[in-house]
């Protein structure tokens, strides 16, 4: 049982320090709003330490120029190593984000894999192509580091969607500057243990913790810091966007979503019901994938919507450190009135809201039971608007058409699902919806080797398999070498 958690500090160059102006700043449980600890409060001139020791080590320290077999020593040890630390990463994790432990278990088994993962993609595909050209060149491609990349991560799901982001950063051979959300701290500082055990090279990882208008802004307008990764909502996308544009920087932008789960008439029933409710209520409905707008056919709206409403009064809302809890509170405060502010909109818009229950003992957390939006139209806000909490819309559709255009008639689009029997309405549907990744007669399954992003206002760019080794953290240069002696033409020469 963990019962005192130390205050978290910043980790540059290998040491774990204060911020240089000594702020700190709290970080509350959700379960109990109550302090779990300090957090050091980075600023600029933090992130300017940060970035001055990774370019270091990057430039004149062993990591830059290491061979890949020694590098993946190094990731190998530190997959390792949070597999020796996993209970305790799924613990400190349910304890900062209100996860259920249930789940955070299962992210902390996912962030090793994350680096074995890219430890033997990095080895197998990290290889460019040969051209020759008759008897005259031959031309090829190698992929390069980029140096210092910036990555800010999201404070859902937060030690997964980092190692996702850490492991190709470091396994490609750049150094990496890491502000993780705010309102999350603690796996950032575990990784950084990580490191520390593993004896990273000094440098190679750093970490600033701080709130994004200023440790973040300082991150992506640093000159030396050659690309950002960022993982959040589209207003903060955006706005990264712009400030990265004065220094040329690569930008991925992994944003929000409100995706579609369409459920067609000859759908298997309870495959698509057992979707439809865990793409919705697990992490505690905070995940950019959800499928937060659930289309029925007419045919099937009626038994859909009772079967839905069964299952959001059974859904086990509880202590998020019990092994048979299914949601636990929202990450703070004011993500809680955020979500509870749209289902009253909910209300005036003309849903109906049926609601699971929140225990009386837990009322001092940031619960929102299992919502369903009833009689919902594609067109309220509520509807087009990321909500990013257990909420769920049901809107009733009847021809193949009227979906696809009602999917697609929204600002976003990350993720889609489709349930049908008809595997030729199956393809012509997925390829029919405008978004980045869709499913089809499946729940939100992840294969690493896939790429994941999304079109409009759900992101720019792909990361994953290797696109994200290839497209983002690498940079490929192509070297042209003559054979044999060819025509080069002459000027400049007296006739």
């Amino acid at each position: 049982m963990i019962e005192k958690i130390e205050d978290v500090k910043l980790y540059i160059n290998g040491e774990f320090v204060d911020a240089t102006g000594k702020e700190t700043f709290e970080n509350i449980n959700p379960f109990t709003n109550e302090s779990i600890n300090l957090v050091s409060k980075g600023d600029q001139a933090d992130i300017e330490k940060a970035v001055t020791a990774a370019k270091d080590a990057f430039e004149n320290g062993p990591w830059g120029s290491m061979k890949i077999k020694e590098r993946m020593k190094y990731i190998e040890r530190i997959a390792d190593l949070i597999e020796e630390e996993a209970e305790t990463i799924a613990h400190l994790e349910s304890m900062d984000s209100g996860l259920p432990i249930s789940q955070t278990r299962k992210m902390a088994a996912r962030g090793a894999e994350n680096f074995r993962f890219y430890s033997r993609m990095v080895q197998a595909r990290m290889h460019g192509d040969a051209y020759q050209v008759d008897d005259e060149f031959i031309n090829y491609t190698v992929y390069q580091p980029l140096g210092v990349v910036g990555l800010i991560t999201p404070w859902n799901a937060p030690f997964m969607l980092l190692t996702w982001k850490v492991a190709p950063a470091l396994a490609t051979g750049n150094t990496v500057v890491l502000k993780p959300a705010e309102l999350s701290p603690l796996s950032a500082n575990i990784l950084a243990n990580v490191m520390q055990k593993a004896e990273l090279p000094k440098g190679v990882f750093n970490v600033v913790h701080g709130f994004g208008e200023t440790a973040g802004e300082s991150l992506v307008k640093h000159p030396d810091v050659k690309a950002i990764s960022f993982t959040g909502e589209t207003t903060t996308g955006k706005r990264i966007i712009k400030n990265s544009a004065d220094s040329l920087k690569k930008t991925s932008m992994e944003l929000g979503g409100k995706s579609p789960l369409i459920v067609f008439e000859d759908a298997d029933f309870e495959n698509a019901l057992d979707a439809a409710v865990w793409g919705i209520f697990s992490f505690n409905g905070e995940r950019c994938t959800a499928n937060s707008r659930v289309f029925v056919h007419k045919s099937l709206k009626e038994k859909f919507t009772e079967a839905l409403k069964q299952r959001v009064q059974n859904i086990i809302v509880g202590d998020p450190k019990e092994n048979d809890t299914e949601i636990g509170p929202l990450i703070d405060k004011g993500h809680f009135q955020k979500v509870t502010g749209y289902i009253e909109l909910a209300k005036e818009e003309g849903c109906e809201v049926f609601q699971g229950s929140v225990p009386e003992q837990f009322s001092a957390g940031n619960y929102v039971p299992p919502t369903l939006l009833l009689n919902a139209k594609n067109d309220m806000r509520v509807c087009q608007e990321e909500i990013f909490g257990p909420v769920m819309a049901v809107i009733e559709f009847e021809t193949e058409e009227e979906v696809v255009q009602m999917a697609n008639d929204i600002d976003y689009g990350l993720a889609g699902y489709v349930w049908t029997s008809d595997i030729k309405r199956a393809h012509r549907v997925a390829q029919s919806i405008d978004s980045g990744m869709i499913w089809v007669n499946s729940q939100n399954v992840r294969d690493l080797r896939i790429p994941f992003g999304g079109m409009k206002a759900s992101g720019i760019g792909r990361e994953g398999g290797h696109f994200a080794i290839f497209e983002f953290y690498t940079e490929p240069k192509a070297i042209h070498v003559a054979i044999s002696d060819h025509h080069i033409p002459k000027f400049g020469m007296k006739k």
